[in-house]
């Protein structure tokens, strides 16, 4: 089973860079998209599309225009989706969306970024307190889940192409990377750092100053998953060749 995350940076400026017919060539089974920035009665071309290619599709979008937002697209129906969290601000953002099957539950999380200011970094401080209360008691009903999505933190420093000068920047502060550890120590695993510890593998770039060509990125995307999945997991792919966004995806293999 292939299991897709990928914060897209606008679905309608993704499709028009040749993303669909990127995905119909991975084949994969389910998707979790982050920053779709769109309603859905704002794209059915794009519906239409995801249609043809055999997928069901659930959306949950920001109030705000052309902001946030996360879908879930599988080819196997779940038996249940889930709209947001019950925090209304979070969904009023549109943050959170779960799908769950028999054999597990995969949500699409898209974090809160700090980086535009001190407002939005105490938003994201509030986010990160208020899902770790709310991920330990979904567990209790879902021990197997797969939280998929842009977290916006760095978690080791082998995680960002220089951590000495981003020591002090949102997403590599040293609360949200305690933060990462609390979260995975009380339970998940880091499915790509399960396979992989080699450095210079990042899933987002800046725009600025040819940062991708030099490789000079962030990996704030991640599939974490419950170690009650631990045997199921399979392979885990940065996809970096993926250039619809300023994100790549991230492929995650189950047996």
């Amino acid at each position: 089973m292939k299991i897709i995350s990928y914060n897209v940076n606008g679905i309608r400026a993704a499709a028009t860079k040749g993303f669909f017919k990127w995905l119909e060539a991975t084949n994969a089974d389910m998707v979790c998209l982050q920053e779709v920035k769109a309603l859905q009665e704002q794209i059915p071309e794009i519906l239409a599309l995801i249609e043809q290619l055999g997928y069901h599709h659930y959306w949950f979008p920001a109030e705000k225009k052309g902001y946030s937002g996360v879908a879930i697209l599988s080819k196997i129906k779940p038996n249940n989706v889930s709209y947001g969290c019950g925090e209304e601000w979070i969904d009023a953002e549109g943050r959170i969306l779960r799908a769950d099957f028999d054999t597990f539950s995969l949500m699409s999380l898209y974090m809160p970024s700090g980086s535009s200011g001190d407002e939005r970094q105490v938003k994201k401080y509030e986010f990160m307190r208020f899902f770790d209360g709310y991920i330990n008691e979904l567990r209790k009903d879902y021990p197997s889940l797969i939280i998929s999505g842009d977290y916006n933190i760095c978690h080791q420093a082998i995680d960002i192409h220089n951590p000495k000068s981003n020591a002090n920047s949102s997403g590599f502060l040293p609360e949200e990377r305690e933060w990462m550890d609390l979260f995975m120590n009380n339970g998940f695993i880091d499915s790509f750092r399960h396979f992989n510890k080699d450095p210079h593998h990042y899933t987002w770039w800046s725009y600025r100053a040819g940062s991708r060509g030099k490789n000079l990125g962030w990996r704030i995307d991640y599939h974490l998953v419950t170690k009650a999945m631990e045997d199921r997991l399979k392979n885990v792919k940065i996809l970096p060749d993926a250039l619809h966004s300023d994100h790549c995806p991230v492929l995650l293999e189950l047996n």
